[in-house]
């Protein structure tokens, strides 16, 4: 009676017993590698295009709940799909706007420093000037009369034609990358429209669950997608926190003084760059490195191992813990998806390796749950899909005696 009540409540879904899907031994043996084999020849044409339905598709993952958070206001589901993306496009500034004061003010500072600092370069370049002429060293770092800043700007000049040719090659990239980027939001914003009706089609075309959401196939990939989300947030936090505090403990050791006054600013930049794949941890070491090359070679190398050594504790130690709890992927595969990820799509698909990855896993997880393969040279797939029945006791006078024996 206590089950009937439970099931008959209004609050609670209705939990039915999920039977196994059986895959039979023919489908095993001939769609299933055809399908795999359809699957990579598309994926290799379709190329550009299916990248861009997979980035879409990602975006839509992680502002779905939003959606259905703002849906809670009685709200058409277009309508809230409409407000997510305003408060998404506005709260991108506010954040700028309450991070810009102290980092604005230390780019001021140090827009004051930069002559101090040109003076300085210059005078290392005429100690290393005299070094090299007191060894006899044939070395032109600067001529006689030039300062730093003119030998710079005379070799800018002699490369103003490839400049030219670069600036041309990198507008029309913007161009290109304008025109993808206005063509995901648009995907994004029909997948969210049309959440539902995808989630009511992967539902028929998975095995079905028990009607829960713990046992749901698109709660749990929503999930998945959110822990990827979570877990990059937290990683550019550490990253970022990181490498600001070792450039102040730098700064008031004496062997960066600029690492002190700038900790915030470099801090802060170097966190966001986390953000980028690959190539993120190195622009964001590039100010302050710059800034400690103009200020003396010795300090420069000093921060280049700085970062070079947070860079191996983030690859090694943070980014496989981090992504490993909150993606529950194991380090090793953390690992192998960002390296997967960037050999098949370069940067764009190491961005996307890890929530694909998250989403594989709970796929794998849930199929186990709810697939059987028929086993081959057995009766039947109906031995591993149902728990054996407990046979009856045959009695006494159907047992095998001793002349039986």
């Amino acid at each position: 009676m206590a089950d009937e009540a439970d099931t008959s409540s209004p609050d609670r879904p209705l939990r039915r017993a999920a039977v196994p899907v059986v895959v039979p031994q023919w489908v095993q043996l001939v769609m299933l590698p055809l399908a795999m084999l359809g699957l990579y020849a598309l994926a290799q044409a379709a190329g550009t295009v299916l990248l861009l339905f997979l980035v879409a598709a990602v975006v839509a993952l992680i502002l779905n709940p939003l959606v259905g958070l703002v849906q809670r206001a009685r709200l058409p589901r277009t309508l809230a799909v409409i407000v997510v993306y305003a408060a998404f496009f506005t709260l991108i500034p506010a954040v700028g706007f309450l991070l810009a004061g102290p980092v604005s003010g230390q780019a001021t500072s140090f827009a004051g420093d930069v002559p101090g600092l040109v003076e300085g370069a210059d005078a290392s370049l005429d100690d290393l000037q005299q070094f090299f002429d007191d060894k006899g060293v044939t070395v032109k770092i600067k001529g006689e009369s030039d300062s730093a800043l003119s030998s710079l700007r005379d070799r800018l000049v002699e490369g103003s034609g490839e400049i030219v040719t670069f600036t041309g090659e990198l507008l029309r990239l913007l161009v290109e990358l304008s025109f993808y980027l206005v063509l995901v939001v648009v995907l994004s914003i029909y997948m969210l429209i049309y959440a539902p009706r995808i989630g009511e089609l992967v539902r028929a075309v998975m095995p079905p669950g028990d009607g829960t959401p713990a046992d749901d196939f698109p709660t749990r990939v929503q999930r998945a997608v959110f822990g990827y989300v979570r877990g990059q947030l937290l990683f550019s936090l550490i990253m970022g926190t990181s490498a600001g505090v070792a450039l102040w403990v730098f700064g008031t050791l004496g062997i960066f003084p600029e690492g002190r006054t700038y900790a915030f600013a470099f801090g802060a930049f170097f966190g966001v760059m986390e953000l980028v794949p690959y190539v993120g941890p190195v622009l964001g070491a590039l100010p302050p490195i710059i800034v400690a090359l103009v200020q003396d070679p010795l300090t420069a190398l000093w921060v280049t191992l700085l970062f070079v050594a947070l860079q191996q504790l983030e690859g090694h130690v943070v980014a496989p813990n981090v992504f490993g709890h909150t993606l529950r992927l194991n380090p090793l595969l953390v690992i192998l998806a960002l390296l997967l990820g960037g050999e098949i799509y370069g940067f764009v698909g190491a961005l996307l390796a890890l929530p694909i990855a998250a989403v594989l896993r709970e796929t794998v997880v849930y199929l186990r749950g709810h697939l059987v393969l028929e086993p081959w040279g057995t009766s039947g797939a109906l031995v591993l899909a149902a728990p054996p029945r407990s046979q009856p006791d045959p009695g006494p006078e159907s047992r095998p005696g001793r002349g039986d024996e």
